[in-house]
């Protein structure tokens, strides 16, 4: 997918929100107790007017569960266009596969609706187990 002729909302409203913080705790998404995802290596997106959404890596999500929604797409002016995938013929994911560059963390990465899956946020490995190299 190619952003085109569609400029990003930044060029308008240079002074939007949205800010992006990389997590090391471990965050789950599931539903009714299937694990849909599990990841220490998640992105907050705390968009303006929006609520706090975690991204998994793609690598990190079992999307051997999720339907691909073939034909069915967004835009979000400050994200880019965004492609879903369903459970049981409800969209549950989405992700931006060529987000505008000032979002550009999100490459690469699925969210869940929280309506729809329950994410959990564990706890984050502490200092001294990251030194010995067991934030894996």
């Amino acid at each position: 997918m190619s952003q085109g002729d569609k400029p990003s909302g930044f060029a308008e409203r240079y002074d939007y929100r949205v800010d992006i913080l990389r997590r090391l705790n471990r965050v789950t998404a599931a539903r009714d107790g299937v694990v849909l995802a599990e990841s220490r290596h998640t992105l907050i997106v705390d968009e303006q007017d929006h609520g706090i959404v975690f991204y998994f890596p793609r690598a990190d999500v079992r999307l051997d569960l999720l339907e691909p929604l073939a034909g069915h797409t967004t835009r979000c002016p400050y994200k880019g266009e965004a492609l879903y995938w369903a459970l049981g013929g409800e969209p549950v994911a989405w992700s931006y596969e060529e987000p505008y560059p000032e979002v550009g963390l999100i490459k690469g990465y699925v969210a869940f609706y929280q309506d729809r899956v329950t994410v959990s946020v564990g706890t984050a490995p502490s200092i001294w187990e990251r030194k010995q190299g067991a934030a894996a």
